[in-house]
C-alpha cells in the first residue's frame, strides 16, 4: 500500500474546486510562479520583458520566460495560451523570429554526399583537394522558394570519409563508391 502523506480527501479537493477551479494546474509550478511574477511586474507598472536579464524577480529571469512561452507556444495548453494571452499580453513569436532548426546528422550527410556527386559531374573524379570548398543550391522545391547556396568543406569531408571508412556503414560505403570515391 503506498503513502498516504500529502493525501487529501476527495471533499477537501472539491471545496477548494469550488474555491478556485484552477488551484491545482496541470502544469509544472515553475511556470505558474513565473507566470505570477510576471503579472506582478506588470500589475506593478512594468513593461512585458521580452529578452533574457531584462527583469529577474526572485531569481527567475522574467524576459527568458517569456521569450520561452512565446517560442513554445504549441506546446502550452490552451488554458496557459489564454492566460498568456488575455492577462500578460503575451503573443506567440512570429516565424521569423523562431530559431532555424538544427541540421540532423543524416541532413549534413545528405549535404555533403549531394556536393560530392556535383563534383564529381563537373570533374568526373573525386580527388578533391583537401581546401576545396563546393557551393551548392539547396532547398529548391520546384516553386523557388526557400533556395540558397551552402558552402560545403568538400576537401575536408572527403578526406574524413577516407579515413573513417573502416567506420562507415556499408550503404555509405556504397553511395560514396557508386560516384567515384579511392577508397584508399
Amino acid at each position: 500500500m503506498g503513502s498516504s502523506t500529502g493525501a487529501m480527501s476527495e471533499e477537501r479537493r472539491g471545496r477548494l474546486e469550488d474555491i478556485d477551479p484552477s488551484w491545482c494546474p496541470a502544469w509544472p509550478v515553475e511556470w505558474q510562479r513565473c507566470f505570477h511574477l510576471v503579472r506582478q511586474h506588470l500589475e506593478a507598472g512594468g513593461m512585458l520583458p521580452t529578452s533574457s536579464g531584462d527583469v529577474v524577480r526572485q531569481g527567475e529571469d522574467l524576459g527568458r520566460w517569456v521569450r520561452s512561452v512565446r517560442l513554445g507556444w504549441d506546446k502550452l495548453t490552451g488554458v496557459q495560451q489564454w492566460m498568456c494571452e488575455n492577462i500578460l499580453g503575451i503573443q506567440p513569436a512570429g516565424e521569423d523570429e523562431k530559431p532555424k532548426p538544427r541540421t540532423s546528422q543524416a541532413d549534413k550527410w545528405a549535404l555533403n554526399l549531394a556536393a560530392a556527386k556535383q563534383f564529381y559531374e563537373r570533374e568526373g573524379h573525386l580527388r578533391v583537394p583537401r581546401k576545396h570548398v563546393e557551393r551548392i543550391v539547396v532547398g529548391s522545391d520546384g516553386s523557388g522558394e526557400g533556395q540558397g547556396v551552402r558552402e560545403v568543406k568538400l576537401g575536408a569531408w572527403i578526406g574524413n570519409q577516407r579515413s573513417r571508412a573502416a567506420t562507415l556503414s556499408l550503404e555509405r560505403v556504397d553511395q560514396l563508391s557508386v560516384i567515384g570515391m579511392r577508397w584508399s
